[in-house]
């Protein structure tokens, strides 16, 4: 007998994706859409019993630095495990393209710096096969995912395209410089960006302390960025700020003209600094303000705290810097854990000063009060009194002889939580109060960045399981929750083909048995190019996930189906091909 479907997903909670109430149905799938919602009389080549479960939009995630692993890797882990069926890299302004054979390394230097992806790494996985973004788009266009891919043009490449050192010696542009920027912004959405990103941040440096190139870019330069955009008719601009130059207001203000003269939207990163933790509200009420007014400015935010893993397994550690661990650092786990139970070694590296011979800045920030057990059930929000600096205090002990300890507890494989940014008062309420506002994006889980101290990737499942279900109060509906993760972010890049179960639409679905999901605990895994770590984080509950009509993910499992491919551009919504089942 003849199947009248290729999927038929069954008897599951449809949480549409639009934050409607959920609702029981069947969703049919045929030839990459779908193709009914309700009851389904006719069969499927394949089914799914999610009789009990949600079945959800695939998630669009936004905010990751791919743009190396794409051209590597055909599994984009972690994004792929947490329910995403669509990545959009580029962001920070860091990426490969355009570039001249001379800068190759300039742009591997950047990116190492910025997004912590090993040099060796980079430059054993990137055959540089390009030098236009358009032909990055098309060397990234040959190989199919498990994920579909979105691009941004990276200011930082294009301003050393175009200026060469003098871009890296952070002089201003010429108009001449801006025009040949224009253009390439332009050239580059026509080919398919989405959009262009930059970077206005002091903490964006090379590993040698240089600053990012596009860190004083004028007001004339990124407009002239945004007028590349207004020339193709199309894309974001996409930026990370202090929002200190010299003020938030001052800076918002010169991106709010930006954003009126070109008419294109702006997306920005927004989290809670701790010296500073009440500005997030003036740029989400400014932004808010721009908005309603038609000049579309939206903040992209963190749904818990950004923070550092320092392990042993990792590669960084608060005693990373003392004489006493460099001289054990390359031994294996077991030898280095072996070695510190020693209490004449012990002894000696505490007496030792861990930020003198450190080269990670971030070390010299480094507060034990804001520094906590991660635990085998990673704990997101915890209590002060939790703190590294808290148990000393009560132990009577100091707080690196705290942090030594539990380093090595567990055959050295548990890590600790420093706390960088959204959580200056020791809860996630500056979070809950970005996800009140409609205008704001869930967001910054960098997959595929930061792979030796920073694990967000997760982001995406925390978001629908933290603040969905296991947050004691405050909690969000599941379909708000859903809705953040899938048409919000979807029509914030102009996706208009997906992030909704709606007739007509991708087939990118999610069957999750939501009394189940959670995120697991991280591990590092040498599964890079020239046998580089980095930091992963699966997750528990995904009974599967659907790339335009086939099963990717099986129980959390690959099930070798690659159907993701390069989005080129926005996407308009199809006209529905068929109507819902009765």
């Amino acid at each position: 007998m003849a199947r009248e479907f290729d999927l038929v997903i069954r008897h599951g909670t449809v949480v549409d994706g639009s934050g409607a109430p959920s609702f029981e149905a069947d969703v049919a799938i045929r030839d990459g859409r779908i193709a009914a919602i309700g009851r389904v009389a006719g069969a499927g080549v394949e089914e799914i019993d999610a009789k009990g479960q949600l079945v959800t939009p695939g998630f669009v995630d936004i905010h990751t630095h791919y743009d190396g692993q794409a051209v590597w890797d055909r599994h984009l882990a972690p994004s792929a495990w947490h329910g995403a069926t669509t990545v959009v890299m580029g962001n920070c302004g860091v990426g490969f393209a355009p570039v001249k054979p001379n800068d190759r390394d300039k742009l591997i230097a950047l990116m190492e710096g910025v997004e912590d992806i090993p040099a060796p790494c980079l430059a054993e996985g990137l055959d540089f096969n390009w030098e236009s973004f358009a032909d990055y788009l098309d060397v990234v266009a040959a190989r199919r995912r498990d994920v579909n891919v979105c691009a941004q043009l990276p200011h930082a490449a294009a301003r050393v395209y175009v200026m060469g050192e003098r871009a890296l010696a952070l002089e201003n542009a010429t108009p001449a410089d801006v025009a040949r920027m224009r253009q390439i912004v332009a050239d580059a959405v026509r080919a398919g960006a989405f959009g262009v990103a930059t970077s206005r941040t002091i903490n964006h440096k090379t590993l040698a302390g240089d600053p990012t190139p596009t860190l004083r870019a004028q007001e004339d330069e990124i407009l002239g960025l945004a007028m590349g955009l207004a020339d193709a008719g199309s894309g974001n601009l996409q930026l990370v700020s202090d929002f200190n130059q010299p003020d938030a207001e001052s800076e918002f203000a010169m991106l709010r003209r930006v954003v009126e003269r070109s008419g294109r939207p702006c997306l920005f990163s927004l989290v809670q600094r701790h010296d500073r933790p009440t500005e997030y509200r003036t740029l989400l009420a400014l932004a808010d303000q721009a908005s309603r007014q038609g000049h579309i400015m939206r903040p992209v935010f963190p749904p818990r705290p950004i923070g550092i893993l320092f392990g042993l397994n990792g590669s960084q550690n608060p005693f990373s810097g003392t004489p006493s661990y460099k001289a054990i650092a390359d031994k294996p786990l077991a030898e280095r854990v072996a070695i510190m139970r020693d209490p004449a070694f012990r002894a000696q590296l505490l007496s030792e000063d861990p930020r003198k011979g450190s080269n990670f800045p971030l070390l010299r920030a480094l507060n034990y009060g804001r520094l906590f057990p991660l635990g085998d059930n990673p704990d997101y929000e915890p209590p002060r009194e939790s703190s590294i600096a808290a148990i000393a205090e009560r132990e009577g002990r100091t707080p690196p002889e705290v942090a030594y300890d539990l380093l090595i507890a567990n055959d050295g494989t548990d890590f600790l939580l420093f706390t960088l940014v959204n959580y200056a008062d020791y809860s996630l309420a500056a979070s809950r109060e970005m996800l009140g506002h409609a205008n704001a994006i869930m967001g910054l889980g960098d997959g595929g960045a930061h792979v030796g101290f920073i694990c967000d990737g997760s982001f995406l499942t925390y978001l629908l399981s933290w603040w969905g279900r296991d947050r004691p109060n405050d909690r969000l509906a599941v379909e708000e929750c859903v809705r953040r993760l899938t048409s919000d972010t979807a029509g914030a890049m102009g996706l208009h083909d997906r992030g909704l179960l709606r007739v007509g639409l991708r087939a990118d679905v999610n069957v999750i048995d939501f009394g189940r999901l959670g995120i697991e605990k991280p591990y590092i895994k040498a599964d890079l190019p020239a046998g580089g770590r980095r930091f992963l984080q699966k997750a528990r509950g995904y009974t599967a996930t659907v790339v335009a009509g086939e099963v990717t993910y099986r129980d959390g499992e690959a099930t070798g189906a690659l159907p993701g491919v390069l989005v080129r551009g926005p996407q308009s919504a199809p006209v529905p091909q068929g109507v819902a089942a009765e």
